[in-house]
């Protein structure tokens, strides 16, 4: 099912996630999945893409000095149940985010599941950009996240119901 990602970012200090599930938690939020990674390898990608584009958003020397302040930073993508309170909240507090559908799969928590999903994706020629996903040992259920570079055909395949077990 197509579902909104929040990425954002966030000071590379300790007790900065604290703060924000903290946040979320007295909204009563759920964080249904999450993943941080350092935000300079986000923005080198980002460089690399826009780069060959020849679209640069910044000078070439200045990307040196972006890379090394963003070390200082973290990369947090979130789902949770209701992003509309979610994205005010950010805003609220000055938060620097942005949304992004994505297509998040229940799939069974067994060998083989997440097999079958990356191959339908191969087999209709769509890539994928990135996936995060969990499921707690001795669990019927696993939560995927995938962006695919086409996210129209990725929400046509996955929403049929056979494809997402």
């Amino acid at each position: 099912m197509v579902r909104t990602e929040i990425s954002l970012f966030l000071g590379n200090v300790p007790g900065e996630l604290a703060k924000l599930t903290a946040m979320l938690e007295e909204a009563g939020v759920n964080i249904d999945a999450l993943t941080i990674q350092d935000a300079s390898e986000y923005v080198q990608t980002l460089f690399k893409a826009r780069g060959k584009s020849l679209k640069r958003v910044a000078h070439a020397a200045s990307y040196g000095s972006i890379k090394k302040d963003s070390a200082d930073h973290a990369l947090i993508r979130l789902l949770v149940e209701n992003t509309d309170k979610v994205i005010d909240l950010l805003s609220q507090k000055g938060y620097l985010f942005d949304i992004l559908p994505v297509i998040a799969i229940e799939i069974e928590n067994r060998p083989g599941s997440l097999a079958k999903i990356t191959r339908k994706f191969g087999e209709e020629g769509i890539n994928i950009n990135y996936v995060y996903g969990s499921a707690i040992a001795g669990s019927q259920k696993a939560l995927f996240v995938f962006s695919p570079e086409d996210i129209e055909m990725a929400a046509r395949i996955f929403n049929e119901p056979d494809q997402q077990s």
